[in-house]
């Protein structure tokens, strides 16, 4: 998205937020509709308002108060540092977005590693690691 931005930041009015909006919102229902066997992560950078709730950072209105793309996933996962270790936060702390389904993951903290995430996810929805292929014979 701010890619997009800075490319149209010479474009004046308020027309150019709702497109980028809009290409986001695309993106984000074109991962859906993929197969099952594939997977998609969205990585956002986040940002802490002046209430000290954090959300996942966009451009513009549109996104953030029609739309919500956190509201969107089952699994929101958060980048923490603690005790200098980077380490991904499962569970809501009441200030952000962060949230999986019960039972996906045992700690509130795990470790950062993207590979571990997708293998609890493959595990908690019984998803297989490599699509089921068909053989044919001639």
């Amino acid at each position: 998205m701010a890619n997009e931005f800075f490319r149209r930041s010479h474009e004046k009015g308020f027309e150019k937020f709702a497109e980028i909006g809009r290409l986001a919102f695309d993106i984000i229902n074109l991962a859906q509709s993929l197969p099952d066997h594939i997977r998609v992560y969205f990585l956002w950078h986040t940002e802490t308002d002046a209430f000290g709730k954090t959300k996942a950072k966009t451009v513009g209105k549109m996104l953030d108060e029609k739309y919500t793309p956190e509201g969107v996933f089952t699994i929101a996962l958060k980048t923490v540092v603690n005790q200098g270790q980077y380490q991904f936060a499962t569970r809501n702390s009441g200030n952000d977005t962060v949230k999986a389904p019960i039972g996906m993951f045992e700690h509130e903290l795990i470790d950062n590693d993207l590979a571990e995430v997708d293998r609890a996810i493959c595990d908690f929805y019984d998803i297989p690691t490599q699509p089921q292929t068909t053989e044919t014979t001639q």
